[in-house]
């Protein structure tokens, strides 16, 4: 007697099925990112060129002078943007760094953790040696006192590498895009705080951000790799995707 032949329409999905779809969403991951860096590097590389080759000031002035208005119209912001900038200082990111990722250690999400706090980590380094080689100094006209050098915007670069960092994270875990928006569009206005007190330009701001964006795109892959190779060589990964 020959043996039952299994149902065609089974349900049961194989590696070859699987294969397709994993491609697909890793070629649109790497495309997303490779396009995220040119982008980013690119702009910074302009501003660059911009503040310290071409010694411009049109983009500075005419971001200041929106801010400046702004604040005339509606003196009120002044106290939303001084506790809006808060979310955005090293004041803020040193507990939440620690607090986030030793949370998402507990829950078995030890790769998210390590992520968030490589990102904080590196990020708050790069932003050091960056404005160490270009040594610009802050607005004479700030609102508030504030010490260090101007370009990048740390500010600026550590939200796009914290609340950037976490949009990816509640992205890819649970596909809460809306949840996503919401963090990116909070790390823009941090941003903008900084040109409203006047101590950034509008142009180390933008830099802020490129560069945060181009590092987290650098941390994602670094990444990848890293927890390809470890699961090659046999050692404990027991991190959810």
């Amino acid at each position: 007697m020959s043996a039952p032949i299994a149902p065609t329409n089974s349900p049961v999905s194989t590696p070859t099925t699987r294969a397709p779809g994993f491609a697909g969403l890793l070629t649109a991951e790497v495309i997303f990112g490779t396009v995220l860096f040119t982008v980013a590097f690119g702009l910074f590389f302009y501003l660059a060129r911009v503040v310290f080759l071409y010694h411009s000031q049109v983009f500075d002035d005419w971001g200041f002078a929106q801010m400046d208005q702004l604040r005339a119209a509606r003196p009120w912001t002044l106290t939303l943007v001084k506790f809006l900038t808060f979310f955005g200082s090293i004041w803020f990111f040193v507990p939440v760094s620690l607090l986030i990722p030793y949370l998402l250690h507990r829950r078995g999400f030890t790769r998210y953790a390590i992520e968030l706090l490589v990102s904080m980590g590196g990020g708050f380094a790069l932003n050091q040696l960056l404005k160490f080689c270009f040594h610009r100094d802050r607005p004479s006209t700030a609102l508030l006192a504030q010490y260090g050098l101007s370009f990048p915007s740390g500010h600026a670069m550590m939200s796009m590498a914290f609340y950037g960092c976490l949009a990816w994270l509640v992205v890819q875990y649970g596909r809460r895009w809306g949840i996503g928006a919401v963090l990116i569009v909070f790390c823009l206005l941090i941003g903008l705080t900084r040109v409203y007190l006047h101590v950034h330009y509008p142009t180390d701001v933008v830099a802020g951000f490129a560069a945060g964006a181009a590092w987290l795109v650098m941390l994602r892959t670094g990444i990848r790799v890293f927890w390809k190779e470890k699961k090659v060589v046999g050692e404990a990964a027991s991190v959810s995707e």
